[in-house]
């Protein structure tokens, strides 16, 4: 099927749901074949497997299976459930919001459709246009594709944030010292979440002299219900390491926006993917009949941020300073103590960069207040 059948023939769900078909099947069995996939395991030594760390430097991707447990997980899902609940009807609707939430935390697209592909959306890094099946007649105007701002807005968010586990996965990815960028969930409810178009994270490094393929960080992406081959997203295995990719090339070798040799990110719910941001990666229209929520969080190595100046996906420049970085990084001790409180059997991760500073930021209803509100207004990007 080609490209040009987004403007010559209209799609209905169901058939861009067939035209999925074969290209899923295919896709799947490579994805299976990789073997990037497994709990997280550390060393007698407390450090990484270095298994674990060869496979995602290999392929970009590594799916730790089984990190949310079942209690955990329908924590996370009535909290998603109850934000969304709390969603106006359209963004005009949204203009009155008296929360004092500075950000506005949903973001909307029609239906099926491809908000960024082909646009200069993102500072232009989603240069292709997806394909986009129409819904037909009876469907919503609006659907939420995403929540900015997962710590201020649900609690079990913020405790999945101080997980010893994933933070552990952090440290041995980026070293003791990583930074966070932002936290957000995307939102693909069934039959009706629009595509996210062809892309690679991060635009501050690429033509850096010490280029290398963790130059722009990672993404967790911790899903609450399974990710599928028609609900997920889809990459291409090692193009993390091969600098930027020529998105419209590979499509128009394709003669498609499926793109030959990625595979979709498979896993069940309650696992958590870790996605190399240089990655190129996309979803497409999510015409099956299963919903994906994934909360992402993304952490960037310390080096690549430090005195670097940055333009903001919003088109904001900023440069970050230690003080900038340390007061955004105050947010990660905040989630472990959020976390040692709801499962004090755990062992709490210690976050080296501001160890002895865990009393001025524990979590409680002032720094609710004073620290936590509003605090993806110092969201940092590269």
């Amino acid at each position: 099927m080609a490209m040009t059948e987004a403007t010559t023939a209209p799609l209905t769900a169901a058939d861009h749901l067939r035209a999925m078909a074969a290209y899923s099947r295919a896709g799947e069995a490579r994805a299976r074949a990789l073997g990037n996939r497994g709990p997280i395991r550390f060393g007698a030594d407390g450090k990484l497997d270095p298994a674990i760390l060869d496979s995602y430097w290999t392929h970009g991707f590594y799916v730790f299976e089984g990190v949310v447990g079942p209690e955990e997980l329908l924590e996370l899902r009535a909290d998603v459930d109850a934000v969304l609940a709390r969603a106006p009807a359209s963004p005009d609707a949204d203009a009155d919001r008296k929360d004092g939430i500075l950000k506005p935390p949903y973001r909307w697209a029609k239906p099926l459709s491809d908000p960024v592909g082909g646009t200069d959306a993102n500072n232009g890094r989603h240069p292709v246009e997806m394909l986009q099946p129409t819904l037909g007649d009876g469907g919503p105007a609006w659907t939420v594709e995403l929540l900015d701002g997962n710590l201020h807005l649900m609690d079990s968010a913020l405790r999945l944030y101080g997980h010893p586990g994933l933070l552990g996965v952090a440290a041995g990815i980026l070293g003791d010292d990583f930074v966070p960028y932002n936290e957000v969930t995307f939102v693909k409810e069934a039959g009706l979440g629009p595509s996210v178009a062809w892309h690679q994270d991060g635009t501050t490094h690429w033509t850096a002299p010490d280029w290398d393929m963790g130059a722009h960080g990672f993404n967790f992406m911790t899903q609450l219900y399974p990710s599928t081959a028609g609900n997920g997203v889809w990459v291409l295995p090692g193009s993390h390491k091969l600098g930027k990719a020529d998105i419209k090339k590979l499509v128009a070798n394709s003669g498609t926006d499926r793109i030959e040799g990625a595979v979709p990110m498979l896993c069940a719910a309650g696992d958590t993917i870790v996605t190399n941001r240089q990655l190129l990666h996309g979803s497409f229209a999510n015409s099956s009949p299963d919903r994906r929520i994934t909360l992402n969080e993304g952490f960037f190595p310390r080096k690549r941020v430090l005195g670097v100046t940055a333009k903001r996906l919003h088109g904001a420049i900023e440069t970050y300073s230690q003080a900038r970085i340390d007061e955004r990084c105050r947010i990660l001790l905040l989630a472990i103590d959020a976390r040692r409180q709801r499962f004090p059997q755990e062992k709490a991760y210690v976050y080296r960069p501001l160890a002895g500073r865990e009393d001025e930021n524990r979590f409680n209803e002032t720094t609710r207040a004073t620290l936590l509100k509003n605090y993806n207004q110092r969201d940092m990007f590269i």
